[in-house]
Order: C-alpha cells, then structure tokens, then sequence
C-alpha cells in the first residue's frame, strides 16, 4: 500500500464493485475479518460491516464510501489492519483487461486528448493514443508485524506464599465488568513485595493476554541516575513503539488517543510499576475490557477510584512463609532455632525485602547463629538501618523518600506520632499533640486531612473508625526523625498532651465502666496534663472496654513516660482509672508492672491514697499471677496503713484480699475468719456494695468448705444487694457463680438455665468480660458432662479455650487435658 490514500480508496472501492456480487463469496468474508482486525484498533469501525444497502456494492452509495474511506484512514494508524488491507488488495483488485492489438478497431475512434482537457491522477503527454492505458503502482512489500511485547521483569525463583493475594486478585478479575477496561491498584508499604507479586500473577495468567505484556517503571530516572516520577508522555511513546507505531505524535494527549485506540479489544496486560499519583497514571490507561493495568504503588492511589480501580493492599508475609524465606539462606540454623528465627521475622516487619536480607546475611555469615542476628536487629533503628544492599540501607532510604514528598502538616504530624509511646493512634489524640499548631476549632479536620495523607502513603494503617497504627518497621524511622527535627520543648509537650488524653478518656471509660471504683475527687487535679485535653467520646460500655483493648499498649507506655518524666500524681492515677482494663480484661503481666511505677509514684508524690489503692489493686494483679507470697504482702502493707490512718473501708478491702489469697492456699476456714471481719468493718459504715462483694467470697468459701446450700444462700443475697443497687456486672458474676453452685448440688437444670442466662451479658454491654465468658463456658461445659452429654461439653470446653489462649495460657492448656479426657 505505498499508494496515496486516495488511490487506496478508489482501489479498493474498485474491488468492492467486482467482489460484491456475490455476499458469500471469498472477498466478501475476507472483508469481514480485515474490518474485525480494524476494530480491534478502532471499535467505531465495527458499526460499519456489513454496510447499510441493498444490491451488490456500487461506489457512488455513501455506506461503500464511508467503510472505504474509514478502513484506510485505519490502515494508516494501525499497522495489522494496515497489512490486512493489502493482503486483502493483493487477493482482490480485478486484474486489467488484456491489452487490443496494435491500430485502431474498426467501428471506433481514436482515443485522443483535447488540448483543453483537465487531467487528475496519473498522466502521459503523447501526440494519439490507442487502445487502453492502465496504471499499476509498484506491489508493495507489507512491512512485517512488530513481535508481542513481553517486557514483563522475569520473576524471581525465592517468592513464597501470597496464596491469599492470588486468589484475592482472581476474585477481582472474576468480579469486573466484561465491557470496562479493568485498572487494579497493588498498594502496599517499601519492600513489601508488590513488584514481584505484580510480575508473579501476569506470567501466571499469560495465556490470558496473547496479545503482549508491557512494563513501565514509573519512579523513572534521569541521565544522572536520580530517581523521579516517569513523565506519560515518554511512558507512551515507548508504550507505541512496542506496538509497531514508528513515528507517535507529540503531545500527551494526541499519544493517549492513539494508544487507547491501539489498545481497543487487544488482550494485553500492562503493569505500570512504582506509580506515584493518580494523575501520572490516568494518560497510560488502555482502552480495552479484554486487558488488564495493574498498578503496583505505595500509595493507595484512591484517585484511581473515580476511574473504576480496584486497590489491592499487599502485607507482610505470614510469619511461617517468612520463616521460610529466612531458611532459604539461613539453612538448618533456622529450624534449630525457631523462636529466634519468629523474632528476626518480627523484627524484619515480615517484608520479603528485609527478610530476604536478612537471610543473605545469613548466607554469607554460615557460623552466626539466628539468635546473634535477632539481637542485632534489636538495637537501634534495627532493619531500617542495618539490613543494606550494596552499602545502601534500603528501607531506610525507601521511607526518607515517602516523608520527603509530604506536605508539611503530615510530616510534622508523622515526626510528633513517632515519639509518642503507643502502638494505636487516635484521631482525637493526634489533633490534641497538633493543637498547638491550630486553631482549636479546627484542630480535628485539619489533623483528619494530615493523617490521610499518611495513610495514602500507606506510612500508616487505618484500623479502625478514626484509630491508626504505624508498621512495624516504620515507627522507628518516625522515631528518629521526631528526636532529629522536634526540639526538646515540643517533644516534652506533645507527650505531656498525649498523657493527658490517655487520662481524660481513660476517666470517661472507668466512669461508664466502674463507676464505683471512682476516687471521691475522681475530677483530674489541678496541674495534671489531662486538665486540657478533651477526651475520646465513648459511647456505652461495649465502646468504652473496646478503646481500654485497643490502647493498652499505649496507656501503658503512658505510665512508663511519666514514671520516667517524674509526673508522679499522673502515673498513679493514670494506673488507677484503667482498673476496667484489668479487671474486665486480664492483662496479668501489664497490671503488675504498672502497679510497680504506680506505688512507687504514689509513694514519691506523697499521696496516702494513691499508696492503698496500688496495693490493694495491685495485689489482685498478683494473686492472679499465683503469686500468693508477694499477694499477700503487699494486702498486709496496705492493712497496716488503713489501720493507721483509721480508713475502715480500706482496711475491709485488704482484709478481703487477704481471705481470697487463704481461701487459695490455706483453705476456707481460715479465708472464712478474714471475710466475716471485712462483712462486719462494711456493713458498719453502710458500704452495701462491699458487704455483697464480701458474701459473695463467703458463698466462694462455703462452696470450697463443700456446702452448696449455704454457699448459695450467700449467692442469693448477694445477687439481689447488686441488682439493687445496679452493679450489672457484679450482679452478673454472682449469677454465673450461683448457676455453678447449683449444678455442683445437683440442680443440674436451673444451675445450666442461669448460667444460659449469665453468658450473653459476659459477651455484650455493661457486664462484658472475657475472662468471665470463658468461665461460664467452662461451668457449662462441667453442666452438660454431669448429663453425660460429652459432645455438648466439647464444644463449651473448646470455646472456653480458644478465649482463655490470650488471657490465661495455663488455663486454656487445663481446658485442654479435659477435653482429652472426655
């Protein structure tokens, strides 16, 4: 086709005329499929075949006409369909007919040109001319078509798991619609894996784009091997060449057009990789619902959303297949020491990066141990620094790059979350370490704005409704740039704010919670950080324990941070307003040891009151350790106290615990003696909620004394006293005792029936626990065995178990003997 495009139209209208006659012959269905290769390029063209008309095919008609003009116009763009045609041409240009002898035949004239005429087209200047001219163009050479593109990165032999992934990206392909062009983002943090995992599920799916994969690293690089975002523009032109296109036009747009064009109902899947914005992104995007763009970034991209994306957030490898990937250099070490190798894949954020580093480490280090190296990855900034290729600590330079392209309300925001002692972070917490920085009114959508973007750089993680966590390997990274850039004044008073609101909310929850616990001057002192910090709303008691579970960890730092700052009154209060979190949730180790600082503080701020309630508070925490020993001391320092200062209500409370530490090691009777002495110190000052509590262990001592009846006399009263006086929670406790009492004396039937009735509320609302729901199941558990109903018994056994494996390991292997032995 080295013709014009005018002499290809009339050519091919020519042999339009000749082949149509008949519309099942040859030509005609050869036609059909250069107009479908056309349409691959240019969907439009499918409207065109078959043209709109009756009768054989005659030039003059407009339907011809437009099919002849728009399949050249294509011919031009497209290099398939280009060759299509002239393959098509070749087969059916009616030949010329053959040339009449020489001299004029008689009955015509001879064929002459008026000096007047105007010619068009090819042309000979001669005196006469006889007989017929035709004109031929040279037969064209089609240039061959240009080889699929398979440009995808090859893939590496050490990738392991992301079965889960696979299959999540399978859904999404299943699930798309046939008639759109399918984008789907892989987001995830630096060294995660996205590029890999990308390259892994293309190969996988080859055979489902037979029409070529293509690569771009949108991070790009200039001459002088900097790093920077991948212009559209140069991303096309090569994206075109791929595709046989010898000469793009220039400008983005014209570019896109024409590779949407190209693109159109080809089976092609493109993998745009490192992408930074949605913008960069949205020029390359095909035109074809046959194909696939993944896009792997580690930004959420979430404007790609509005274009139809699907985002896909990759994680870190399960700790088993990172072990695995440990293995691949570290060997048998790794199987002789799991519990370092667990540490080292903790350590390295079970990123296939850090942990393919660290087993290169390995590898070159054959006599080091795992544990040598789970210890050196403990110091300092640990994998962001230590773990390095050719010298570079890569993820520590992956994550200075994230921060650099913050704006400045995220990265200030991103360094004050850094130095702050806590694993989940608040919306209200963060605009409250923001505040000095905004207007108070504005404070709250302003940080909104700032943590989003974090967020969309995936240098954070939403958990839930306004509640955030960093990764594990970015907090340190956060860390050091607060300690490098947030001078010593700031940083004292970001934490000062973020204790203040551990206190305020921590206050708001023991009020909904345990109001009873209160302190008489429960309102935060003077001079306390939380007098300033408006509080988390909590609303009702299911989202008040929530928050307690959500931030333990952080509360905790809090008491350590002022055990350290030596904001005495703060650490001891701050320890007593979370009493629901240990109470209702069991945190063993977390309550003794922030009763340790607490008492300690309590003690070197001078507070009388603060001393007796870490010790008697405290010494649960240790009786539930089975610390009896330290248990008891510390009720007996905190008996002689209230005897000194005449605290009769304190004093009962000591007495208590020390009946509960006897009932557990020295039997009922002498527990008895110390219970009946604290019912009598409570019921003389009128303290109706201690006095049940009191017979409550009293039906505990009867029971263990092997009196049921007595012991459910006790339970009784007591059940009623608490429901008087609206103690749900205790109230639900003695039920869930009083059912178990009953089926102990052989009330099977109203023993199971209140215990029923007990489980729900451990589960939900005002009586919610933990600890209590698996000890209901248990007591069920025992119910349906005394019925000879050993499959019920399983089943209550196994629920108990399954929560007693966070709250009481021992318990749950307990749970575990019996249910070997049913």
């Amino acid at each position: 086709m080295g013709a014009s495009p005018s002499d290809t139209q009339r050519a091919l209208l020519a042999a339009l005329a000749a082949g149509g006659a008949d519309p099942e012959g040859p030509a005609w269905r050869e036609l059909a499929r250069v107009v479908d290769t056309a349409a691959r390029a240019d969907a439009a063209l499918a409207r065109l075949w078959p043209p709109d008309t009756a009768g054989p095919p005659r030039p003059e008609t407009p339907p011809w006409r437009e099919l002849a003009r728009e399949l050249t116009a294509a011919a031009l763009r497209d290099p398939a369909t280009r060759s299509a045609l002239a393959e098509w041409l070749r087969r059916h240009t009616p030949s010329p007919p053959p040339p009449p002898a020489p001299g004029p035949v008689p009955g015509t004239t001879a064929n002459a040109i008026g000096g007047d005429a105007v010619l068009h087209g090819p042309s000979v200047q001669a005196r006469d001319i006889h007989g017929g001219i035709h004109f031929h163009p040279p037969a064209e050479t089609s240039r061959p078509r240009p080889p699929v593109p398979r440009q995808l990165p090859p893939v590496t032999a050490r990738f392991v798991d992301r079965e889960a992934d696979r299959r999540a990206l399978d859904a999404l392909r299943a699930q798309h619609p046939a008639h759109a062009a399918q984008v789907v983002v892989v987001s995830g943090l630096a060294g995660v894996g996205k590029t890999t995992f990308a390259c892994h599920w293309l190969h996988e799916h080859a055979d489902s784009f037979p029409d070529g994969q293509l690569y771009a690293d949108l991070a790009g690089q200039d001459a002088d091997g900097e790093s920077g975002p991948a212009s559209p523009t140069t991303v096309l032109e090569a994206f075109l060449i791929a595709l046989g296109v010898s000469s793009p036009p220039a400008g983005t747009a014209q570019r896109s057009a024409l590779w949407r064009s190209m693109t159109s109902g080809l089976r092609l899947a493109v993998l745009l990789d490192n992408a930074f914005t949605a913008a960069q992104v949205r020029p390359l995007l095909s035109g074809s619902p046959a194909g696939i763009t993944l896009v792997t970034s580690r930004n959420n991209l979430t404007g790609l959303r509005v274009d139809g994306a699907s985002v896909h957030r990759l994680e870190g490898l399960p700790a088993e297949s990172a072990v695995r990937l440990l293995a691949v250099g570290g060997g048998a070490r790794v199987a002789r020491e799991p519990d370092a190798a667990q540490e080292v894949v903790r350590l390295c954020g079970g990123l296939p990066l850090t942990v393919g580093l660290a087993s290169a480490q390995l590898a070159i280090r054959p006599h080091h141990s795992v544990s040598a190296l789970a210890d050196r990855l403990s110091r300092g900034q640990g994998a962001v620094d230590l773990l390095r290729i050719d010298g570079e600590a890569v993820m520590r330079t992956a994550l200075d790059m994230a921060y650099d392209v913050l704006p400045e309300a995220s990265a200030r925001l991103y360094r004050r979350m850094g130095v702050l002692p806590t694993d989940r972070h608040d919306l209200r917490m963060l605009a409250a370490v923001a505040a000095d920085d905004e207007p108070p009114q504005d404070a709250e959508h302003l940080t909104d704005i700032a943590v989003h973007a974090l967020v969309e750089a995936n240098l954070v993680e939403e958990t839930g409704p306004g509640t955030y966590r960093f990764h594990d390997l970015v907090q340190p990274h956060a860390r050091r740039l607060g300690e490098e850039h947030e001078p010593p004044d700031r940083r004292a008073d970001v934490l000062r704010r973020f204790v203040g609101w551990c206190l305020s909310t921590a206050a708001s929850a023991e009020r909904i919670l345990t109001p009873s616990h209160r302190l008489p001057d429960h309102d935060l002192p003077d001079g306390l950080p939380g007098e300033s910090v408006p509080p988390t709303p909590l609303d009702g008691p299911d989202e008040a324990l929530a928050w307690l579970d959500t931030h333990r960890n952080g509360l905790m730092g809090a008491v350590r941070h002022c055990a350290r700052a030596g904001w005495h009154t703060s650490c001891w209060r701050l320890t007593d307003l979370i009493w629901p979190l240990f109470v209702r949730l069991r945190p063993t180790e977390m309550w003794i040891e922030a009763h340790r600082l607490g008492l300690e503080a309590a003690r070197l701020s001078g507070s009388r009151t603060g001393e007796g309630r870490m010790l008697t508070s405290g010494a649960i925490g240790l009786r539930n350790a089975g610390r009896y020993a330290e248990a008891a001391d510390w009720y007996r320092q905190a008996l002689e106290m209230a005897t000194a200062d005449a605290d009769v209500r304190q004093q009962a409370q000591a007495l208590s615990g020390l009946g509960h530490i006897a009932l557990l090691t020295d039997g009922p009777d002498e527990a008895r003696g110390h219970f009946e002495e604290a019912l009598r110190l409570r019921e003389a000052i009128g303290y109706r909620r201690g006095a049940a509590l009191t017979r409550r262990r009293l039906g505990e001592t009867a029971l263990a004394a092997g009196d049921p009846a007595a012991a459910a006399a006790h339970l009784r009263r007591a059940r009623a006293d608490l429901d008087a006086l609206g103690e749900d929670y205790e109230a639900t406790r003695v039920l869930a005792l009083l059912g178990h009492v009953l089926v102990r004396a052989g009330d099977v039937e109203e023993g199971a029936r209140l215990l029923r009735e007990a489980l729900p509320r451990f589960r939900a609302g005002s009586a919610r626990s933990e600890h209590w729901e698996a000890r209901c199941l248990e007591w069920l558990g025992l119910a349906a065995e005394s019925r000879d109903d050993p499959a019920e018994a399983a089943g209550h056994y196994r629920a108990a178990r399954d929560l007693l494996r966070r709250l009481s390991p021992a318990d749950a292997d307990r749970l575990d003997d019996r249910l070997r032995q049913l």
